[in-house]
């Protein structure tokens, strides 16, 4: 791609955000920081539905500063889920289901498919998995090959697209043969984080939360769910320690707890194959971005 065509694309990661916890943005920052570093193409931009800065204000502040020609927003979210195939788009003017082109100012802007559910997600989750076992070895690192793997997710039975990226990623690592065991826990519908322990019968059990961000679902919810006291886990919070520490022994088990695939570093290639499967839908050059 010749750097005349570069100069003509723009990249927003788009998160939902929230003002109640700062540290959700982070994820989207890093990513942003990685392809700009990369030299992808015009810019790559950081935005948020629910702080600041707002994805309208981003949008409208690279159609004023740059020569970019054309917009890919990419939403950064595990799954197809309401804010995210109804809420967002329609704001914007796309009609997620069928128009995923709007031309504003004489700059087309696409709206990509989001990240958590691309393909090459299972090995975003693996490379979580096999990352917090490296980190924490104690007494020794299991063996994949003999433990169980639990993506812990939200779930809502509002929207089926929630379950429904967690149940792909739970068939393809099954398949692979990495994990002995490979099994989906939700927050808010069965199967039940709180019960997944008592279900599994490998002594070392690792746990990645299918969330984008360590909000406070990650930090403080799911570890009360797999045991850790209350209490305990809000002291650690406010003195700004881990709320889990692994690995941590429950139900007979060694547990080892990650952090959300959103920090998982291979995410920001994930974000560049979706720009360019965008690109390639439109008939417009699929734009390379080499890791470095």
């Amino acid at each position: 791609m010749e750097g005349t065509e570069l100069s003509e694309v723009a990249v927003v990661i788009l998160g939902h955000g929230t003002e109640m916890n700062r540290q959700s943005a982070a994820p989207a920052r890093q990513h942003a920081e990685t392809l700009n570093k990369r030299g992808c193409c015009a810019g790559v931009r950081s935005a948020f539905w629910k702080q600041t800065p707002r994805v309208q204000d981003v949008l409208q502040e690279i159609t004023a500063t740059t020569k970019a020609s054309r917009i890919f927003i990419v939403p950064l979210f595990v799954s197809e889920g309401y804010f995210c195939t109804q809420v967002i788009p329609r704001e914007l003017g796309f009609d997620y289901a069928g128009r995923r082109e709007v031309e504003h100012a004489g700059i087309r802007q696409y709206y990509c498919d989001p990240v958590g559910t691309h393909p090459a997600m299972t090995e975003v989750i693996m490379a979580r998995a096999r990352a917090v076992v490296e980190e924490s070895p104690f007494p020794r690192a299991p063996k994949l090959k003999n433990s169980t793997l639990i993506i812990a997710g939200h779930g809502t039975e509002r929207h089926a697209g929630s379950r429904e990226a967690i149940a792909i990623q739970v068939s393809r690592i099954q398949k692979s043969g990495v994990f002995a065991h490979v099994q989906a826990a939700y927050m808010e519908e069965s199967p039940h984080i709180k019960d997944c322990l008592s279900k599994i019968d490998t002594r070392h059990v690792v746990v990645v939360p299918f969330f984008i961000s360590d909000g406070l679902h990650v930090v403080e919810d799911i570890p009360v769910l797999l045991g850790e006291p209350q209490a305990l886990v809000k002291e650690r919070l406010a003195t700004g320690k881990p709320t889990w520490r692994n690995p941590t022994e429950r139900e007979g088990r060694l547990v080892w707890y990650g952090k959300a695939v959103g920090n998982e570093p291979l995410l920001a290639d994930v974000i560049w194959q979706r720009v360019r499967e965008t690109a390639g839908l439109y008939s417009t050059p699929a734009v390379p971005c080499v890791s470095g």
